[in-house]
């Protein structure tokens, strides 16, 4: 028998971070393991070679929570996203029509809704720019849509139009619809008359959010609200070997139609395991309790602030949710939960804890994702239940919807509880950090700065909002790859550098740990990524190894 040589890469001339506070100069890699660190990597020959040029490598980042088939569906779409007035994106939907003429829909995505009172946008405003087809677009929190008057026509909604326990339509002083739809059943109203996206689409786009996750140094993410129309695209994406990095699917539980959900969720995971790609698993399944703050959906304990006739509006019935989180459970799926309010937190809480006592114990690493509004009480029970909590640090930060939306929904008593990422660290939560993407930048390199100083782009307020929430840049870095890996059950496999890991790696142009952190963003640029040994992003100006 003929032995297979393996190729063996040395990583050298620069800082070595290996996620543990320590640092080395040297890494060799072989078959897409770390073979040894320090003296040892530099020892014997060595077919390729990296010379680091000063930079930094690291663990390869996670994403913990976001949608890519989103993000690459936005950027099909008009380009509305960081336009700062109605007139502004009106005229880019007008534009968008005009070079596509042939499409019956114009579907896009990432709108501000804070440039308009309350977020209430008009139907008659996207008239103007198309009067005779259908225009829907999402706004950047992805829980509230605005469309024009045809697509409310195709929908078969009008001022009888009733609001459901699940969603609610904004509507004139007469009764009439305006436009803004929020949450499930009003958002879907409009979409189910659209045409639904073809496998060939989901699959372009899955294939450019996995390319750009790449170039930002990501290796693994959570697509945290998958469907099961969208499978089929994932394994053919995966067969084409168009996935540049790792994914693991999360499919959304229905209030309504869970119990056949089930033998669906069954019969996904069995797909992606026997197409057994090492970049495709299907370990998760996704619970929306609440809704968000910005539209007065998140649940919260006590009356909003600007509005004390609502609390919120929960998705699930209680009882509901304790028996669909419990199946899901004993099918072994990890729960992965959306809870913004304080309300919605201690529900995900309570149900995790009921699945716990009824189903006993077993490593289920529930996450919770957002964490939003914490009650105090309810902090210890995170550690105490294993819960991992998914923050998404660049939204911890006073800019423009947590000063003109946020804080007025709920007041100055709550605004202090929001997003409590030192509490949390300091209580012995496994933390781990992610974008929402396309809700927010999916780089990490993005939300480094924000989690360390807790300051928006015009470095206020100093000192940061909620300063004793701040977190040193070596914890950030941990939460975005050690505590991605444990949040994903790789902790043993990646998220660390140490012999025997896989080489998922990152190299950056320098030791972001020696920069000011609001530096790190606009400075800091990622020159490779490995998953695996396998080099996923190389810059278009460089070339080489």
């Amino acid at each position: 028998m003929s032995r297979i040589l393996l190729r063996r890469t040395l990583f050298h001339g620069g800082t070595i971070w290996t996620g543990t506070s320590t640092t080395t100069d040297a890494l060799s890699v072989r078959d897409g393991r770390i073979e040894a660190l320090g003296a040892a990597a530099l020892a014997g020959t060595h077919d390729d070679r990296v010379d680091l040029r000063g930079g930094m490598l690291l663990p390869a980042f996670g994403d913990g929570h976001c949608h890519p088939d989103h993000a690459g569906f936005e950027a099909l779409g008009p380009q509305v996203r960081g336009l700062s007035t109605v007139a502004e994106i009106v005229e880019e939907v007008r534009r968008h029509a005009d070079a596509h003429p042939g499409d019956g829909w114009i579907i896009g995505g990432g709108y501000d809704a804070t440039i308009v009172p309350d977020g209430l946008f008009d139907a008659r405003w996207l008239d103007e720019a198309v009067p005779d087809r259908p225009v829907a677009l999402r706004a950047w929190d992805y829980h509230t849509l605005w469309c024009n008057s045809e697509a409310m026509r195709r929908a078969g909604l009008d001022a009888s139009t009733p609001d459901t326990p699940r969603g609610r339509f904004a509507r004139r002083p007469d009764g009439e619809l305006l436009g803004t739809m929020m949450e499930w059943d009003a958002v879907d109203a409009v979409l189910a008359a659209a045409p639904d996206r073809t496998t060939e689409d989901l699959v372009t786009a899955l294939a450019a959010a996995t390319q750009a996750y790449a170039a930002a140094g990501v290796t693994w993410i959570q697509d945290a609200w998958v469907e099961h129309g969208t499978v089929e695209a994932y394994l053919e994406a995966a067969r084409r070997g168009l996935l540049a990095t790792r994914v693991n699917l999360a499919f959304r539980a229905d209030p309504v139609r869970w119990r056949e959900q089930l033998a669906e969720f069954a019969a996904d995971c069995e797909r992606v395991r026997t197409l057994g790609h090492d970049r495709l698993t299907a370990r998760t399944v996704k619970f929306f309790i609440d809704g968000i703050l910005e539209n007065r959906t998140a649940s919260l304990l006590a009356p909003y602030s600007d509005d004390p006739c609502t609390r919120g509006m929960p998705v699930w019935p209680y009882g509901e949710l304790i028996e669909a989180l419990t199946a899901v459970d004993a099918m072994g799926l990890q729960a992965h939960l959306h809870a913004i309010g304080d309300a919605g937190i201690r529900t995900a809480l309570d149900a995790i804890e009921h699945v716990t006592r009824v189903n006993g114990p077993r490593d289920r690493r529930p996450v919770i994702a957002h964490v939003q509004v914490l009650a105090e009480e309810d902090l210890p029970r995170f550690a105490r239940l294993g819960v991992i909590a998914n923050l998404q640090p660049l939204w911890a930060r006073t800019d423009p919807p947590m000063t003109k939306l946020t804080f007025p929904r709920i007041g100055p008593d709550r605004a202090r509880r929001q997003y409590l990422i030192g509490s949390l660290l300091r209580s012995g939560v496994h933390v781990s950090f992610g974008s929402d993407w396309p809700v927010s930048d999916h780089r990490p390199l993005a939300g480094l700065p924000v989690a360390v100083t807790r300051e928006n782009a015009e470095r206020e307020p100093s000192g940061g909002w909620l300063p004793e929430e701040r977190i040193g840049i070596e914890e950030a870095l941990s939460a975005y790859t050690a505590g991605v890996a444990h949040q994903a059950f790789a902790e043993e496999e990646r998220g660390t550098l140490a012999p025997g890991k896989v080489a998922d790696l990152v190299w950056l142009d320098g030791d972001v740990r020696r920069l000011d952190p609001h530096d790190i963003a606009e400075t800091t640029t990622v020159l490779g990524t490995w998953a695996a040994g396998v080099r996923t992003f190389l810059p278009a100006n460089r070339s080489g190894v």
